[in-house]
Protein backbone atom coordinates (compact mmCIF):
# COMPACT_ATOMS: atom_id res chain seq x y z
CA UNK A 1 0.00 0.00 0.00
CA UNK A 2 1.05 3.65 -0.97
CA UNK A 3 0.43 5.87 1.94
CA UNK A 4 0.98 9.79 2.95
CA UNK A 5 1.34 10.93 5.74
CA UNK A 6 0.06 14.97 5.57
CA UNK A 7 2.18 16.83 9.17
CA UNK A 8 4.82 15.60 10.88
CA UNK A 9 3.61 16.79 13.81
CA UNK A 10 3.24 14.53 17.51
CA UNK A 11 0.57 12.15 15.63
CA UNK A 12 1.82 12.41 12.22
CA UNK A 13 5.46 11.56 13.67
CA UNK A 14 4.36 8.57 15.74
CA UNK A 15 2.28 7.35 12.71
CA UNK A 16 5.21 7.29 10.35
CA UNK A 17 7.38 5.75 12.62
CA UNK A 18 5.42 2.97 13.40
CA UNK A 19 3.88 2.02 9.76
CA UNK A 20 7.74 2.25 8.73
CA UNK A 21 8.46 -0.84 10.18
CA UNK A 22 6.06 -2.54 7.56
CA UNK A 23 6.31 -3.23 4.18
CA UNK A 24 4.59 0.09 2.77
CA UNK A 25 5.53 2.64 0.87
CA UNK A 26 4.86 5.81 3.71
CA UNK A 27 5.56 9.46 2.40
CA UNK A 28 5.80 12.17 5.12
CA UNK A 29 4.73 15.52 3.90
CA UNK A 30 5.49 18.31 5.77
CA UNK A 31 6.53 22.25 4.98
CA UNK A 32 9.39 22.44 8.48
CA UNK A 33 12.11 20.60 7.29
CA UNK A 34 13.47 20.31 10.83
CA UNK A 35 11.00 17.48 11.79
CA UNK A 36 11.31 15.67 8.60
CA UNK A 37 15.21 15.76 8.82
CA UNK A 38 14.73 14.19 12.66
CA UNK A 39 12.79 10.90 11.05
CA UNK A 40 14.49 11.06 7.77
CA UNK A 41 17.49 9.80 8.82
CA UNK A 42 16.22 7.10 11.17
CA UNK A 43 13.23 5.41 9.43
CA UNK A 44 12.22 3.61 6.53
CA UNK A 45 10.38 5.49 4.48
CA UNK A 46 10.31 8.81 1.90
CA UNK A 47 9.98 12.54 3.52
CA UNK A 48 8.94 15.32 1.15
CA UNK A 49 9.39 19.24 2.01
CA UNK A 50 5.93 20.80 1.02
CA UNK A 51 2.57 22.63 1.79
CA UNK A 52 -0.06 19.90 2.72
CA UNK A 53 -2.97 22.25 0.76
CA UNK A 54 -0.65 22.64 -2.68
CA UNK A 55 -1.85 20.95 -5.91
CA UNK A 56 2.22 20.92 -7.14
CA UNK A 57 2.64 19.29 -3.24
CA UNK A 58 0.24 16.69 -3.73
CA UNK A 59 1.02 15.66 -7.49
CA UNK A 60 4.92 15.43 -6.84
CA UNK A 61 4.74 12.73 -4.25
CA UNK A 62 2.33 10.97 -5.90
CA UNK A 63 -0.88 11.59 -4.36
CA UNK A 64 -3.07 10.14 -7.11
CA UNK A 65 -1.54 6.66 -6.52
CA UNK A 66 -2.09 6.60 -2.85
CA UNK A 67 -4.03 4.13 -1.36
CA UNK A 68 -4.34 5.84 2.15
CA UNK A 69 -3.88 9.41 2.66
CA UNK A 70 -4.04 10.80 6.61
CA UNK A 71 -3.56 14.70 7.19
CA UNK A 72 -2.92 15.29 10.91
CA UNK A 73 -1.49 18.78 11.00
CA UNK A 74 -2.69 20.35 14.20
CA UNK A 75 -4.89 22.38 12.16
CA UNK A 76 -8.58 20.91 10.91
CA UNK A 77 -9.32 23.41 8.33
CA UNK A 78 -5.90 22.43 6.18
CA UNK A 79 -6.75 18.91 7.17
CA UNK A 80 -10.08 18.76 5.46
CA UNK A 81 -8.41 20.84 2.72
CA UNK A 82 -5.95 18.81 2.07
CA UNK A 83 -7.97 15.73 1.73
CA UNK A 84 -10.49 17.26 -0.35
CA UNK A 85 -7.25 18.20 -2.34
CA UNK A 86 -5.88 14.71 -2.37
CA UNK A 87 -9.16 13.08 -3.29
CA UNK A 88 -10.20 14.72 -6.52
CA UNK A 89 -6.56 13.98 -7.49
CA UNK A 90 -7.22 10.25 -7.17
CA UNK A 91 -6.16 9.18 -3.63
CA UNK A 92 -8.76 6.18 -2.42
CA UNK A 93 -9.47 6.55 0.98
CA UNK A 94 -8.48 10.13 2.87
CA UNK A 95 -8.06 10.51 6.63
CA UNK A 96 -8.63 14.12 8.43
CA UNK A 97 -7.70 15.13 11.78
CA UNK A 98 -10.06 17.07 13.73
CA UNK A 99 -11.14 19.30 16.76
CA UNK A 100 -13.93 20.36 16.74
CA UNK A 101 -16.84 18.06 17.67
CA UNK A 102 -19.41 19.21 15.92
CA UNK A 103 -18.33 17.48 12.59
CA UNK A 104 -19.06 14.37 14.11
CA UNK A 105 -22.49 15.06 13.63
CA UNK A 106 -23.97 12.51 11.25
CA UNK A 107 -25.40 15.07 8.88
CA UNK A 108 -22.34 17.05 8.74
CA UNK A 109 -20.39 14.27 8.50
CA UNK A 110 -21.96 13.47 4.99
CA UNK A 111 -21.25 16.88 3.88
CA UNK A 112 -17.30 16.31 4.69
CA UNK A 113 -17.60 12.87 3.01
CA UNK A 114 -19.21 15.05 -0.07
CA UNK A 115 -15.86 17.39 -0.02
CA UNK A 116 -13.96 14.06 -0.01
CA UNK A 117 -13.20 12.92 3.51
CA UNK A 118 -13.75 9.97 4.18
CA UNK A 119 -12.69 9.15 7.93
CA UNK A 120 -12.39 11.32 10.94
CA UNK A 121 -10.05 11.52 13.58
CA UNK A 122 -10.44 13.31 16.41
CA UNK A 123 -8.47 11.99 19.07
CA UNK A 124 -9.95 14.27 21.84
CA UNK A 125 -12.88 12.48 21.73
CA UNK A 126 -10.96 9.18 21.46
CA UNK A 127 -9.44 9.98 24.76
CA UNK A 128 -12.82 10.69 26.10
CA UNK A 129 -14.20 7.56 25.05
CA UNK A 130 -10.88 5.40 26.44
CA UNK A 131 -11.52 7.19 29.64
CA UNK A 132 -14.99 6.05 29.83
CA UNK A 133 -14.44 2.24 29.19
CA UNK A 134 -11.42 2.87 31.55
CA UNK A 135 -13.30 3.89 34.93
CA UNK A 136 -15.86 0.78 33.32
CA UNK A 137 -13.58 -1.29 33.72
CA UNK A 138 -11.85 0.42 36.57
CA UNK A 139 -10.26 -3.27 37.90
CA UNK A 140 -8.19 -3.11 34.59
CA UNK A 141 -5.09 -1.34 33.59
CA UNK A 142 -6.08 -1.84 29.63
CA UNK A 143 -9.32 -2.87 28.28
CA UNK A 144 -9.13 -3.05 24.25
CA UNK A 145 -12.06 -4.75 22.03
CA UNK A 146 -11.72 -6.50 19.23
CA UNK A 147 -14.46 -7.73 16.66
CA UNK A 148 -16.95 -5.73 18.23
CA UNK A 149 -15.87 -6.60 21.99
CA UNK A 150 -16.11 -10.78 20.84
CA UNK A 151 -12.54 -10.87 21.96
CA UNK A 152 -10.76 -8.59 24.73
CA UNK A 153 -7.27 -7.75 25.55
CA UNK A 154 -6.56 -7.01 29.15
CA UNK A 155 -4.44 -5.07 30.87
CA UNK A 156 -3.74 -6.09 34.19
CA UNK A 157 -1.21 -5.14 37.08
CA UNK A 158 -0.93 -8.50 39.94
CA UNK A 159 -0.18 -7.71 43.67
CA UNK A 160 -2.03 -8.59 46.72
CA UNK A 161 -3.36 -12.37 46.46
CA UNK A 162 -3.87 -12.99 42.86
CA UNK A 163 -3.22 -17.16 42.76
CA UNK A 164 -1.28 -16.24 39.60
CA UNK A 165 1.92 -14.49 41.31
CA UNK A 166 4.96 -16.89 41.43
CA UNK A 167 3.46 -19.28 38.71
CA UNK A 168 5.10 -20.68 35.99
CA UNK A 169 2.45 -20.41 32.66
CA UNK A 170 2.87 -24.06 32.27
CA UNK A 171 1.65 -24.07 35.50
CA UNK A 172 -1.18 -21.76 36.22
CA UNK A 173 -3.91 -22.74 38.39
CA UNK A 174 -6.62 -23.35 36.49
CA UNK A 175 -8.68 -26.44 35.12
CA UNK A 176 -9.51 -25.09 31.29
CA UNK A 177 -7.08 -22.49 29.43
CA UNK A 178 -10.55 -19.99 28.60
CA UNK A 179 -7.94 -16.86 28.45
CA UNK A 180 -4.72 -16.49 27.00
CA UNK A 181 -1.34 -14.84 28.43
CA UNK A 182 -0.17 -12.80 25.36
CA UNK A 183 2.76 -10.62 27.45
CA UNK A 184 3.82 -9.70 30.58
CA UNK A 185 5.03 -6.37 31.09
CA UNK A 186 7.76 -5.91 33.91
CA UNK A 187 9.73 -2.42 34.60
CA UNK A 188 10.54 -1.13 31.55
CA UNK A 189 10.57 -4.40 29.52
CA UNK A 190 7.87 -6.54 27.73
CA UNK A 191 7.98 -10.43 27.99
CA UNK A 192 6.40 -12.08 25.46
CA UNK A 193 6.34 -15.15 27.56
CA UNK A 194 6.54 -18.88 27.35
CA UNK A 195 5.39 -22.22 29.25
CA UNK A 196 8.58 -21.49 31.23
CA UNK A 197 8.07 -18.19 32.23
CA UNK A 198 6.86 -17.03 35.90
CA UNK A 199 4.34 -14.24 36.72
CA UNK A 200 5.88 -12.03 39.28
CA UNK A 201 4.46 -9.20 41.81
CA UNK A 202 3.84 -6.02 40.15
CA UNK A 203 3.85 -7.50 36.70
CA UNK A 204 1.65 -5.96 34.35
CA UNK A 205 -0.30 -8.78 32.37
CA UNK A 206 -1.95 -8.72 29.10
CA UNK A 207 -4.76 -11.30 28.58
CA UNK A 208 -6.22 -12.44 25.76
CA UNK A 209 -9.88 -13.71 26.97
CA UNK A 210 -13.58 -13.86 25.23
CA UNK A 211 -16.54 -12.28 27.67
CA UNK A 212 -17.74 -15.28 29.03
CA UNK A 213 -14.88 -15.59 30.88
CA UNK A 214 -13.97 -11.53 32.09
CA UNK A 215 -15.26 -12.15 35.69
CA UNK A 216 -12.86 -15.60 35.97
CA UNK A 217 -9.92 -13.13 34.79
CA UNK A 218 -10.80 -11.11 37.17
CA UNK A 219 -10.88 -12.84 39.95
CA UNK A 220 -8.26 -14.79 39.40
CA UNK A 221 -5.98 -11.66 39.22
CA UNK A 222 -7.21 -10.65 42.62
CA UNK A 223 -9.31 -8.05 41.55
CA UNK A 224 -12.54 -6.38 43.08
CA UNK A 225 -15.35 -4.71 40.52
CA UNK A 226 -15.88 -0.93 41.79
CA UNK A 227 -18.79 1.70 40.84
CA UNK A 228 -17.60 4.90 39.78
CA UNK A 229 -19.92 7.47 40.41
CA UNK A 230 -17.71 10.78 41.14
CA UNK A 231 -14.97 11.87 38.92
CA UNK A 232 -12.56 14.19 40.05
CA UNK A 233 -10.88 16.41 36.67
CA UNK A 234 -7.51 18.50 37.24
CA UNK A 235 -7.13 20.30 33.82
CA UNK A 236 -9.68 21.86 31.62
CA UNK A 237 -8.00 20.71 28.64
CA UNK A 238 -9.97 19.25 25.28
CA UNK A 239 -9.53 15.95 26.56
CA UNK A 240 -11.17 17.14 30.05
CA UNK A 241 -13.91 19.03 28.20
CA UNK A 242 -14.99 16.61 25.71
CA UNK A 243 -15.55 14.10 28.44
CA UNK A 244 -17.40 16.21 30.66
CA UNK A 245 -19.61 16.69 27.83
CA UNK A 246 -20.11 13.25 26.92
CA UNK A 247 -20.32 11.56 30.70
CA UNK A 248 -21.80 14.38 32.45
CA UNK A 249 -25.10 12.22 32.91
CA UNK A 250 -23.25 9.40 34.24
CA UNK A 251 -21.21 10.30 36.77
CA UNK A 252 -20.74 13.35 39.36
CA UNK A 253 -18.02 15.75 37.73
CA UNK A 254 -15.69 18.69 38.88
CA UNK A 255 -13.10 19.62 37.41
CA UNK A 256 -10.23 21.98 38.81
CA UNK A 257 -8.20 24.68 36.64
CA UNK A 258 -5.51 27.13 37.31
CA UNK A 259 -6.72 29.28 34.52
CA UNK A 260 -9.51 31.86 35.83
CA UNK A 261 -10.92 32.42 32.04
CA UNK A 262 -11.29 28.81 31.30
CA UNK A 263 -13.07 28.28 34.14
CA UNK A 264 -15.80 31.35 33.51
CA UNK A 265 -15.60 29.35 29.75
CA UNK A 266 -16.32 26.37 31.19
CA UNK A 267 -18.94 27.16 33.48
CA UNK A 268 -21.10 28.33 30.88
CA UNK A 269 -20.90 25.46 28.59
CA UNK A 270 -20.54 23.00 31.19
CA UNK A 271 -23.33 23.73 33.45
CA UNK A 272 -24.02 20.12 35.00
CA UNK A 273 -20.62 20.40 36.37
CA UNK A 274 -19.11 21.65 39.35
CA UNK A 275 -15.88 24.18 37.57
CA UNK A 276 -13.09 25.60 40.31
CA UNK A 277 -10.24 27.50 40.38
CA UNK A 278 -7.25 26.41 41.85
CA UNK A 279 -4.14 24.69 41.20
CA UNK A 280 -4.05 20.80 42.05
CA UNK A 281 -0.51 20.90 42.43
CA UNK A 282 -1.19 22.34 45.66
CA UNK A 283 -2.05 19.69 48.18
CA UNK A 284 -4.24 22.16 50.14
CA UNK A 285 -6.04 22.58 47.62
CA UNK A 286 -7.09 18.55 46.96
CA UNK A 287 -7.57 18.50 50.56
CA UNK A 288 -10.55 21.26 50.25
CA UNK A 289 -12.29 19.50 47.34
CA UNK A 290 -12.82 16.61 49.24
CA UNK A 291 -10.75 14.31 47.32
CA UNK A 292 -10.90 11.51 49.55
CA UNK A 293 -14.84 11.13 48.42
CA UNK A 294 -14.15 10.65 45.01
CA UNK A 295 -14.34 7.33 43.45
CA UNK A 296 -11.56 8.47 40.20
CA UNK A 297 -9.32 10.99 39.98
CA UNK A 298 -8.18 11.94 36.02
CA UNK A 299 -5.12 14.10 35.45
CA UNK A 300 -5.56 15.49 32.54
CA UNK A 301 -3.25 18.80 32.00
CA UNK A 302 -0.48 19.02 29.27
CA UNK A 303 2.22 18.67 31.30
CA UNK A 304 2.91 14.62 31.25
CA UNK A 305 5.11 15.48 34.66
CA UNK A 306 1.77 17.01 36.62
CA UNK A 307 -0.21 14.34 35.72
CA UNK A 308 1.89 11.56 36.95
CA UNK A 309 2.99 13.16 40.05
CA UNK A 310 -0.95 14.01 41.01
CA UNK A 311 -1.83 10.75 40.79
CA UNK A 312 0.89 9.58 42.70
CA UNK A 313 -1.28 11.95 45.64
CA UNK A 314 -4.80 10.95 44.81
CA UNK A 315 -3.23 7.34 45.32
CA UNK A 316 -1.96 8.39 48.94
CA UNK A 317 -5.54 9.89 49.75
CA UNK A 318 -7.14 6.78 49.14
CA UNK A 319 -8.90 7.60 45.53
CA UNK A 320 -9.71 3.90 44.23
CA UNK A 321 -8.93 4.34 40.47
CA UNK A 322 -6.61 6.97 38.50
CA UNK A 323 -5.79 8.16 35.21
CA UNK A 324 -3.21 10.32 34.25
CA UNK A 325 -2.60 11.92 30.40
CA UNK A 326 0.80 11.42 29.43
CA UNK A 327 1.68 12.34 26.18
CA UNK A 328 5.80 12.00 26.33
CA UNK A 329 5.85 8.30 24.81
CA UNK A 330 9.45 8.08 26.39
CA UNK A 331 7.62 8.55 30.09
CA UNK A 332 5.12 5.44 29.51
CA UNK A 333 7.16 2.75 30.79
CA UNK A 334 8.33 4.96 33.47
CA UNK A 335 4.50 5.33 34.47
CA UNK A 336 2.94 2.03 34.06
CA UNK A 337 5.48 0.97 36.71
CA UNK A 338 4.47 3.30 39.22
CA UNK A 339 1.40 3.03 41.68
CA UNK A 340 -0.82 5.36 39.33
CA UNK A 341 -3.41 3.55 37.52
CA UNK A 342 -3.94 4.04 33.96
CA UNK A 343 -2.39 5.91 30.90
CA UNK A 344 -3.77 7.41 28.16
CA UNK A 345 -1.96 8.84 25.06
CA UNK A 346 -3.91 10.52 22.37
CA UNK A 347 -0.90 9.99 19.77
CA UNK A 348 -1.65 5.68 20.74
CA UNK A 349 -5.05 5.85 20.84
CA UNK A 350 -5.10 7.87 16.57
CA UNK A 351 -2.80 5.66 15.54
CA UNK A 352 -4.74 2.52 17.00
CA UNK A 353 -7.76 4.17 15.39
CA UNK A 354 -5.78 3.89 11.92
CA UNK A 355 -5.16 0.54 11.93
CA UNK A 356 -8.64 0.08 12.22
CA UNK A 357 -8.88 2.06 9.27
CA UNK A 358 -5.75 0.04 7.39
CA UNK A 359 -7.20 -3.11 8.20
CA UNK A 360 -10.38 -2.60 5.72
CA UNK A 361 -8.15 -1.28 3.28
CA UNK A 362 -5.62 -4.44 3.50
CA UNK A 363 -7.22 -7.43 4.91
CA UNK A 364 -3.82 -9.50 4.52
CA UNK A 365 -1.94 -7.34 7.36
CA UNK A 366 -2.99 -5.12 9.55
CA UNK A 367 -2.38 -4.11 12.83
CA UNK A 368 -5.24 -2.52 15.16
CA UNK A 369 -4.34 -1.69 18.22
CA UNK A 370 -1.02 0.33 19.45
CA UNK A 371 1.09 -0.15 22.80
CA UNK A 372 3.79 1.51 24.26
CA UNK A 373 5.75 -0.81 22.71
CA UNK A 374 3.85 -4.07 21.65
CA UNK A 375 1.45 -4.49 19.12
CA UNK A 376 -1.56 -6.72 18.08
CA UNK A 377 -2.03 -7.27 14.91
CA UNK A 378 -4.43 -9.17 13.01
CA UNK A 379 -2.99 -11.93 10.29
CA UNK A 380 -4.10 -13.92 6.89
CA UNK A 381 -3.46 -17.35 6.40
CA UNK A 382 -2.19 -17.66 2.98
CA UNK A 383 -1.93 -21.05 0.69
CA UNK A 384 1.01 -23.36 1.81
CA UNK A 385 2.30 -20.61 4.98
CA UNK A 386 4.65 -22.19 6.94
CA UNK A 387 2.16 -21.26 10.08
CA UNK A 388 -0.06 -24.36 8.89
CA UNK A 389 2.56 -27.01 8.66
CA UNK A 390 1.92 -28.27 12.37
CA UNK A 391 0.43 -27.77 15.73
CA UNK A 392 1.67 -24.73 17.43
CA UNK A 393 3.41 -26.57 20.31
CA UNK A 394 6.05 -28.08 16.99
CA UNK A 395 6.65 -24.86 15.98
CA UNK A 396 9.61 -23.39 16.41
CA UNK A 397 8.20 -19.21 16.32
CA UNK A 398 10.68 -16.24 15.89
CA UNK A 399 11.08 -14.08 19.62
CA UNK A 400 9.06 -11.66 20.29
CA UNK A 401 5.73 -12.84 19.28
CA UNK A 402 2.67 -15.03 20.54
CA UNK A 403 -0.65 -16.53 18.90
CA UNK A 404 -3.16 -15.80 20.73
CA UNK A 405 -6.41 -16.32 19.08
CA UNK A 406 -8.06 -17.15 15.69
CA UNK A 407 -10.83 -16.30 13.48
CA UNK A 408 -12.12 -18.94 11.35
CA UNK A 409 -15.51 -19.09 9.81
CA UNK A 410 -16.72 -16.20 11.92
CA UNK A 411 -15.81 -18.05 15.08
CA UNK A 412 -13.19 -16.93 17.44
CA UNK A 413 -10.84 -19.54 19.06
CA UNK A 414 -8.06 -18.68 21.62
CA UNK A 415 -5.28 -20.78 20.52
CA UNK A 416 -3.41 -23.27 22.56
CA UNK A 417 -0.65 -25.71 21.84
CA UNK A 418 -2.08 -28.60 20.43
CA UNK A 419 -4.38 -25.36 17.87
CA UNK A 420 -3.40 -26.27 14.32
CA UNK A 421 -3.86 -23.30 11.93
CA UNK A 422 -5.30 -23.59 8.61
CA UNK A 423 -5.04 -21.28 5.20
CA UNK A 424 -7.96 -18.84 5.55
CA UNK A 425 -7.53 -18.37 9.19
CA UNK A 426 -7.09 -14.84 10.50
CA UNK A 427 -4.75 -15.08 13.41
CA UNK A 428 -4.27 -12.22 16.16
CA UNK A 429 -0.69 -12.15 17.07
CA UNK A 430 0.87 -10.32 20.12
CA UNK A 431 4.08 -9.12 19.16
CA UNK A 432 6.92 -6.20 20.07
CA UNK A 433 6.87 -3.34 18.24
CA UNK A 434 9.45 -3.81 15.03
CA UNK A 435 9.13 -7.49 14.51
CA UNK A 436 5.95 -7.59 12.14
CA UNK A 437 7.84 -8.13 9.22
CA UNK A 438 9.62 -11.13 10.58
CA UNK A 439 6.35 -12.70 11.44
CA UNK A 440 4.64 -12.18 8.15
CA UNK A 441 6.60 -14.53 6.84
CA UNK A 442 5.04 -17.45 8.86
CA UNK A 443 1.62 -16.05 7.22
CA UNK A 444 2.90 -15.82 3.42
Amino acid sequence: MKIIIAGAGEVGSHLAKMLSNEDQDIVLIDSDQERLDVIDSNYNLMTWNGSTSSFASMRDVGVANADLYIAVTPYETKNITSCAIAKKLGAKKTVARIDNSEFLIRENGAILKALGVDFLIYPENLAAEEISVSLQHNWARYWGELHNGRLLLIGVKLHGDSPLINCKLKDLPVQHHDFHVAAIKRHNETIIPHGNDEILHDDIVYFITTPPYIQMVREMCGKKKRIVKKALIMGGTPIARRFATLYHDQYHIKIIDDDRDNCERMATRLPECEIVFGDCRDIEVLRENNIYQYDAFLALTDSSETNILTCLSAKEFGVPKTIADVENLQFLSQAENLNIGRTINKKLLASSHIFKILLDADESNSKFLALADAEVAEIYVKYNAKITKAPVKNLKLPHGMTLAALIRNDEIKLISGDTQIFEGDYVVVFCLSGSIQKIEKWFN
